[in-house]
């Protein structure tokens, strides 16, 4: 059976949260139907036992992948890696300890059958309340600059469950620069930049205990990422090919360059393959198989396309 739902798990010294994580799944999966639906966990360069445990907690599931980074490279890395590696068509980016109840999924998945983007959306009455009146304000204010900054009218970025397209998802993992918490709003400022709609998705949640979230030392770094998201110029390399290339015959060469977590982004004019930034070196042996030509491009060029994973 084809595999029709990814899960991706980032997971950072979450070996005390990983199976009960798993017990809040369990019930959803089974209306996901296990055969159809891969469990990728991404261990971020942890320094606990969370890869054994994933192994432990995740692997008598039918389809499983188990990836590790060597350092912690951040959320926003592990994210995409794991998008670069899944098979499904609907993607659900997902905390280790599933504080979003997970009986969500299935309305997630529904909706992406004609949305690209279904983020959760923690907020009741214009607020999301946490379990201490500082986390309530920190968020608040946070919230504040990520419209300030990105131009979006979400009121909760940083949901720790977010449904997406694989088209869709390959493009703004290869486009996304940041690797802290801040990338959730980068990945809303390029979704529109890119013209892509967003329809978000209320759910319920508990405020479970351990996140990896420091408010006073990661607020910082997330503001000032913030800050730099209209400065960034956001160009990857691509190899410009006819209009209709057969996507299998992209996919093959891909295999055959190691290459990964590609999308091909066409118009009635062209089909941009949109390649990793540090990929323009296999993408000149793809060029000459494909007959394309490598260049560079932007978000201004690949707004409005149909996007393909390969």
């Amino acid at each position: 059976m084809a595999i029709t739902t990814s899960i991706v798990i980032p997971a950072y010294n979450e070996s005390a949260r990983l199976a009960a994580g798993y017990e809040r799944l369990r019930p959803t999966l089974d209306v996901l139907n296990p055969d159809a639906t891969e469990i990728i966990v991404v261990d971020d360069g942890s320094n606990d036992d969370t890869l054994h445990v994933a192994h432990d907690v995740y692997g008598h599931l039918p389809h499983t992948l188990f990836v590790q980074q060597p350092v912690n490279c951040g959320k926003g890395a592990a994210v995409r890696l794991g998008i670069a590696l899944a098979r499904g068509d609907n993607i659900i980016a997902t905390d280790a300890d599933m504080a979003i109840n997970p009986r969500h999924f299935p309305d997630i998945v529904a909706a992406l059958a004609h949305c690209p983007l279904v983020p959760g959306s923690r907020v009741r009455d214009h607020h999301i309340r946490y379990d201490s009146p500082l986390r309530t304000l920190a968020g608040g204010t946070f919230n504040h600059f990520v419209r300030h900054y990105t131009g979006t009218t979400l009121r909760d970025t940083q949901c720790g469950c977010k449904g997406l397209q694989r088209g869709p998802a390959r493009l703004l993992g290869l486009l996304g620069m940041i690797d802290g918490f801040a990338f959730d709003p980068e990945l809303f400022y390029l979704a529109d930049q890119l013209g892509l709609r967003i329809e978000p998705l209320n759910v319920t949640w508990d405020d479970i205990h351990g996140s990896s979230v420091k408010i006073g030392r990661d607020s910082l770094a997330m503001l000032r990422d913030l800050r730099s998201l209209r400065r960034t110029r956001y160009e990857n390399p691509v190899l410009e090919l006819e209009r209709n290339v057969d996507i299998a015959a992209v996919d093959r060469a891909a295999r055959q360059a190691r290459m990964q977590g590609l999308v091909v982004a066409r118009s009635e004019d062209n089909a941009l393959l949109v390649l990793p930034r540090d990929g323009a070196a296999g993408g000149l042996g793809m060029a000459a198989v494909l007959k394309g030509t490598l260049r560079t491009t932007g978000l201004a060029e690949l707004r409005g396309r149909t996007l393909e994973a390969v």
